[in-house]
């Protein structure tokens, strides 16, 4: 049995800490991986969904609709631009990923020096594209106005982050999800995804995830995370292959200016079969490649028999789960840490 070398976490973990998150992360996987994310605890724990709460302070903008749309104690509901405002004048707050990432670096500070993470391992900071956000949360012409503002807002964060954290010290991961969602036509509860962006996008896609790569400096580790989506622990549509993600991952190498540390690629539970990797035969070369082929309901078995078939296309790669597990069953995490160690090796 093909045993893949280190694992990667997604991002999101079922605990309520972080603390927590990163020290069981380093007890359980420990030297498989070279990156510990903080588990995007707090408010960020429906990955995007606290944005609305943040933008929603902005003087020009309006919530759409009369009543919260609440998840927790986030109100989901949209936004919209005020009628007579131009979207240029906008001034977005801190979307909140530099303090969180801020505040949990010094965590990570503390567990390193008391020798509960070990020396060398980064501190992960996951990102969303700008797609996902101003996709998610505008409509109409209003996206096309909020991008370049929310683009300049993330930017900041991402400045703040880069200046406050060791660049030795850090890795950076774009969340990229919604763009999977326009490419493959998917359907989220009654509205097509593709309609967020007119005519073909691929190509625009493509040139918007490089400039986000381009962005972190070539001292930073930059990852990107490829997704369909984590609804219910189900996928907003299920992809027929990796022929998609091979085809825009290969585009977004070729268009970016740095190097990409890593890619992750997710893999649903059901299949084993080999067409669904085929397509990875034609994959660019990456420095690391993981497969999201860790799922909580069929453990290591399950995890071993995709295994089996991946290595017949990719004869090295890292395992992950397919997205976050931050809306897993509570007390199921230990259980998912211990699959990515059973069926991964050391770094």
């Amino acid at each position: 049995m093909t045993q893949p070398q280190g694992a990667l976490l997604v991002g999101s973990v079922n605990y309520d800490d972080a603390e927590k998150t990163m020290r069981t992360a380093a007890e359980v996987m420990g030297a498989r991986l070279k990156r510990i994310p903080d588990g995007e605890v707090g408010k960020r724990f429906h990955w995007i969904m606290f944005q609305p709460d943040v933008l929603g302070q902005t003087e020009g903008l309006e919530r759409i609709g009369a009543e919260p749309v609440w998840l927790r104690d986030l109100d989901a509901r949209p936004l919209r631009i005020a009628d007579g405002v131009d979207a240029a004048t906008l001034t977005f707050p801190p979307l909140g990923y530099a303090s969180a990432a801020i505040e949990s670096y010094e965590v990570f500070r503390k567990l390193r020096d008391e020798g509960a993470i070990a020396e060398g391992v980064r501190f992960q900071v996951s990102l969303p594209t700008l797609v996902a956000v101003v996709g998610s949360f505008f409509f109409g012409d209003d996206r096309a106005a909020i991008e370049p503002v929310y683009t300049a807002a993330m930017m900041r964060d991402l400045d703040e982050i880069l200046t406050a954290i060791p660049h030795s010290d850090l890795a950076i991961q774009w969340d990229v999800a919604s763009e999977m969602g326009i490419l493959d036509k998917a359907v989220i509860r009654g509205n097509p995804v593709q309609a967020w962006w007119a005519g073909d996008p691929f190509d625009g896609l493509v040139l918007r995830l490089a400039g986000l790569i381009d962005s972190v400096p070539s001292d930073v580790e930059v990852g990107v995370h490829l997704c369909y989506g984590d609804i219910a622990e189900s996928h907003f549509i299920e992809p027929t292959d990796t022929g998609t993600l091979v085809r825009f991952a290969n585009a977004v190498v070729a268009a970016t200016d740095r190097d990409l540390s890593w890619l992750h690629l997710p893999v649903p539970i059901e299949r084993d079969d080999e067409a669904y990797y085929a397509p990875l035969a034609e994959l660019a070369p990456m420095n690391e490649l993981y497969l999201g082929l860790v799922h909580r309901e069929d453990g290591v078995e399950g995890a071993q028999r995709r295994i089996a078939v991946a290595s017949t296309v990719v004869p090295t790669f890292g395992v992950a789960t397919e997205c976050g597990i931050g809306r897993a069953p509570e007390g199921t995490t230990e259980g998912i840490f211990d699959t990515h160690a059973a069926v991964a090796s050391n770094w």
